[in-house]
């Protein structure tokens, strides 16, 4: 988890890049941006709020050669050895992102690389490089006054309510590839920004194998549990499994399939589901982990507890006391209107 209040930008150098393959130009700043009072405040807000506001999804630098062949890695590595040159290395960072934006759809935008200080991550402070870049420009209207009349001048510029390209590459897990996070407001490039310029991979930590464990299962309650069972039994299976999620701090897949599939008939459903789809979900031989809790909050958000009918009503079903779906709600079949039914049991309707 990280907190990044106290952050300090303790130097910000800004490039601009174009499009390789249109010809457009690079523009490398000689030294670097000259930070103030009334900038900096609004620089940090700008660089950091979608990193608050981000479900967090670690990456980490990643190439088969070995780490020691990747230019990010090494730009974040010489950094991190002496954040005296950030400077110069920004400008070879902003020279490869420049090499891969050859695609017709990138646009041409700023580069900010900064160095911050007291970034808070899992508890502990370090530092982290942050990389972002604005692309989009917005119209503005500028005034000036002549003599009694005000003239409208049609500017662009850059919205600092929105980045749309960005990265905190944090001084942690540096033999494992370091821990990043990423944001990309814009999906019309998504490779160029996390494949081709950064060259990560999810990092396979708790909060991966859990989000991901949780994903493997809200997939096979959709495509096994439901045709099985219905839409009631899908609902409460998942219920279940998060439940199991959240109240303990290590998973153990044993005790997660006694306690959460409550028909035996899809024990070896599920062992079978794992086997065949596994490698999608990078779980093969995962039976036992740490359980991270944000992603528990995360994937409970996500989940669907309604029953929608085809009749134009919805059933919601409640997560927080999922023993009353068991009690007070039957599915049937009408032999007469030739439709099923949920007989829902209840003392008095509940004022809102």
């Amino acid at each position: 988890m990280i907190n990044l209040f106290n952050t300090h930008i303790a130097s910000l150098s800004i490039h601009r890049v174009g499009n390789k393959s249109k010809n457009e130009p690079m523009l490398l700043s000689s030294v670097p941006y000259k930070m103030d009072d009334e900038i900096t405040p609004l620089m940090k807000e700008f660089f950091l709020k979608p990193f608050r506001d981000k479900e967090e999804n670690y990456f980490q630098f990643v190439l088969d050669a070995g780490l020691e062949f990747h230019d990010m890695f090494n730009h974040a590595s010489a950094i991190f050895d002496n954040p005296e040159t950030i400077h110069e290395v920004s400008k070879k960072i902003t020279k490869h992102l420049f090499d891969q934006s050859t695609h017709p759809h990138i646009k041409s935008g700023e580069v900010y690389i900064a160095y911050l200080e007291n970034v808070q991550l899992d508890n502990v402070k370090m530092d982290a490089i942050g990389i972002f870049k604005s692309e989009l420009k917005q119209d503005f209207l500028q005034f000036t006054e002549d003599e009694d009349q005000l003239k409208a001048h049609l500017k662009q510029g850059v919205n600092l309510n929105k980045l749309d390209k960005g990265c905190l590459i944090f001084n942690s897990k540096k033999e494992e590839g370091y821990k990043i996070l990423s944001v990309d407001s814009n999906r019309y490039d998504a490779r160029y920004w996390l494949e081709s310029f950064l060259g990560v991979e999810a990092f396979e930590d708790d909060n991966f194998y859990t989000k991901k464990y949780l994903k493997f299962c809200q997939d096979f309650a959709k495509d096994v549990v439901l045709p099985a069972e219905d839409k009631k039994e899908e609902v409460l299976f998942m219920n279940r499994a998060v439940n199991h999620f959240a109240k303990n701090d290590t998973f153990n897949e044993s005790a997660f399939m006694n306690e959460v599939i409550e028909n035996p008939d899809l024990i070896p459903e599920f062992n079978h589901y794992k086997t065949e789809q596994s490698p999608k979900y990078k779980i093969e031989d995962l039976t036992t982990f740490p359980i991270a809790n944000t992603a528990v909050t995360a994937a409970r958000k996500k989940i669907k507890n309604v029953i929608n009918l085809d009749t134009n009503i919805q059933i919601k079903l409640d997560f927080i006391n999922p023993e009353s779906a068991d009690k007070f709600v039957e599915k049937g079949w009408d032999e007469e209107k030739q439709m099923y039914y949920y007989l829902v049991y209840f003392n008095k309707e509940e004022k809102n």
